[in-house]
């Protein structure tokens, strides 16, 4: 492979995006190729659901993909990963984290007792372990400014981590989303700003939200497992509070996805026009159809719910809520899958331990998904729903060059996921060999 060849790729692909490119002719042994990687893959998954290609090179430079050429090609100057052996996909991308955070015995009283700071290092400590998961992005739904900082630091190159969009949470009082289970007096000290109650103040949550930096809206529409109140896990915000936050968010671009378990908390968040569900317990044939008439994506989470069945340190409200909801989550998705709802991959994790993400994909096959089907909602559709699908999700030209390696194939055995080889995030070698 010679350098003209690459440049030459290269600047296609630069034209193609809009850029302007001046070629000069010149001698070849004045310029300096180090900056070019070819992977020499085995099996390469550069767009899931289409054909897996077979010895192949994978050219990439200045943190992007140049190309994907047929053959082992040979560059003395390139960097050459000799990948022969292993299996290729885009990194994997998790649509439901909160990585401040991981839920243990003592979670409810470290609240308390951690700092600010402590909580930052845990963030910035949970998303090294999700990149070398092999998850290279991340949609975290917990949404304290902090995780906007993480995003900053790791962009700039200063943490390892995946790209992460962060969203702006909207609450009701007392809803999920809330602290819930103390005194009042304490439970005064935690009260957030973009709290509401009613169409017109959930419309200035949300608004303030968005001018705080969030890049989608998180709402709870119906109660949730893990608040500690006997709240059940129906539809708690209003309709015309639904419509209120889907409007303020639209007007000011951005979507808004909800928690959501019972059915009537599912299908009012989607007549409001919100575009995707996060765990969708509830959910039956009827609302199946919602999905498909408003376009809109479940983000199943089972993952969570197999791991909050089996904890005996939850409170009384939360104990009785999880034995309810945990073993409904399978079902759900398969029944999800059967009607034709569109899935993207997410786990909730925070709740389950980081760097565990990919235990999910062992209950999507489980519910009836087949490994591809199961790799593209963690990879193209998935990209599509954090709205970054124009730069991840895909191994194509011009795209980031995020990839993952494994040494087994997926298609045959997905637990190949749950022990990744490789990782590759915008052209820099987190995992495996350099």
């Amino acid at each position: 492979m010679t350098y003209k060849k690459l440049i030459l790729s290269a600047s296609i692909i630069a034209f193609a995006m809009g850029g302007i490119v001046v070629a000069t002719a010149h001698d070849e042994t004045h310029d300096s190729h180090e900056d070019y990687t070819l992977i020499h893959a085995g099996h390469v998954m550069a767009v899931p659901g289409e054909a897996v290609l077979e010895d192949h090179t994978i050219i990439i430079h200045d943190g992007k993909i140049v190309g994907i050429e047929d053959g082992f090609l040979e560059d003395e100057d390139a960097t050459i990963i000799d990948g022969k052996d292993m299996f290729y996909l885009p990194g994997l991308i998790d649509s439901h984290v909160h990585l401040r955070g991981e839920w243990n015995p003592n979670g409810r009283l470290e609240n308390f007792t951690k700092e600010d700071a402590d909580v930052a290092y845990d963030a910035a400590s949970n998303a090294q372990k999700t990149l070398m998961a092999g998850f290279t992005a991340v949609q975290d739904v917990g949404g304290p400014p902090s995780i906007k900082a993480l995003s900053r630091a790791i962009d700039a190159g200063k943490l390892p981590g995946p790209h992460i969009r962060a969203s702006g949470n909207v609450s009701i009082t007392g809803g999920h989303g809330e602290m819930n289970g103390f005194r009042a007096d304490i439970l005064e000290h935690f009260q957030r700003p973009t709290n509401c109650d009613g169409a017109d103040d959930c419309r200035r949550a949300t608004r303030l939200a968005i001018k705080n930096g969030a890049d989608l809206i998180k709402i709870a529409s119906t109660g949730g497992v893990l608040s500690n109140t006997a709240a059940g896990t129906g539809q708690q915000m209003t309709d015309d509070e639904l419509v209120a936050i889907v409007e303020a968010a639209t007007t000011m671009g951005r979507k808004v996805t909800a928690h959501a378990h019972g059915k009537d908390g599912i299908d009012a968040a989607l007549k409001a026009g919100v575009k995707s569900i996060e765990h969708g317990t509830y959910m039956d044939a009827e609302t199946a159809g919602l999905f498909k008439k408003y376009d809109a994506v479940l983000v199943p989470t089972v993952l969570a719910g197999m791991t909050v069945k089996e904890w005996d340190f939850l409170p009384k409200a939360s104990y009785d809520k999880a034995q309810a909801v945990g073993p409904k989550m399978l079902d759900m998705l398969a029944l999800a899958y059967e009607n034709g709802v569109t899935i993207a991959f997410g786990t909730d994790t925070g709740v389950s331990k980081h760097g565990e993400n990919a235990k999910e994909f062992e209950y999507m096959v489980e519910a009836g998904m087949s490994e591809v089907e199961a790799i593209r909602a963690a990879t193209v559709v998935a990209s599509e729903h954090i709205e970054m699908g124009d730069m991840i999700g895909t191994l194509e030209a011009g795209k980031q060059a995020d990839l993952i390696g494994v040494d087994g194939d997926p298609r045959e055995n997905i637990r190949e996921l749950m022990d990744v080889d490789f990782v590759m995030k915008g052209g820099v070698v987190y995992k495996g060999e350099k």
